[in-house]
């Protein structure tokens, strides 16, 4: 799965779009979810995997930030990972940092923001040797479905490469 922009469709890189301390408290409780991941990433592959999991999501220091625990469960085999999310008031930015317990160390943040239901969050990072672009997509469907997505471009922002996304649905148990 793949987009092609124009050049005045392309996102700012510079500059992600800015969001509000209250953006991801829709994001607060207990999650099932339903991963669909690219296997090969910018190598043209069309090969999708499925799996399921489980995310918990809480407030940390007072707001200004959250956490989810996360199951993955890979057909390999499960895993778990963390996101801890925080906001900055003076420059209305997020910052995310991805933690997977199969490899040591946090990732660059993803920097971004809210613009109603649709959240934006960017990062430059190296994957495979090749320098990337990597953006996050937020979609608040309504108060319990939301669905992330997260893409890679090698081009500054013209041609983009869906590599994995997730759809969530509020759980009414506990899922941790």
């Amino acid at each position: 799965m793949s987009e092609t922009l124009t050049r005045a469709e392309a996102p700012s890189l510079v500059e992600p779009p800015t969001g509000h301390i209250d953006d991801f408290n829709f994001f607060i409780g207990d999650w099932k979810t339903r991963h669909h991941q690219l296997v090969g990433r910018l190598v043209g592959s069309t090969t999708w995997r499925d799996f399921g999991g489980v995310s918990q999501v809480r407030k940390i220091m007072g707001g200004q930030g959250n956490l989810d625990d996360n199951i993955l469960d890979l057909p390999t085999g499960a895993y778990r990972a963390a996101t801890v999310r925080t906001f900055d008031p003076a420059s209305r930015h997020w910052s995310i940092y991805w933690i997977d317990a199969r490899f040591v160390g946090i990732e660059p943040p993803m920097v971004g923001g809210f613009d109603g239901p649709h959240g934006l969050f960017f990062a430059e990072e190296v994957q495979e040797g090749r320098p990337v672009v990597v953006r996050f997509r937020w979609t608040v469907l309504d108060a319990d479905h939301c669905r992330w997505e997260q893409a890679f471009t090698e081009d500054r922002g013209l041609t983009w490469e869906i590599n994995w996304t997730t759809e969530f649905e509020r759980s009414a148990e506990p899922v941790l």
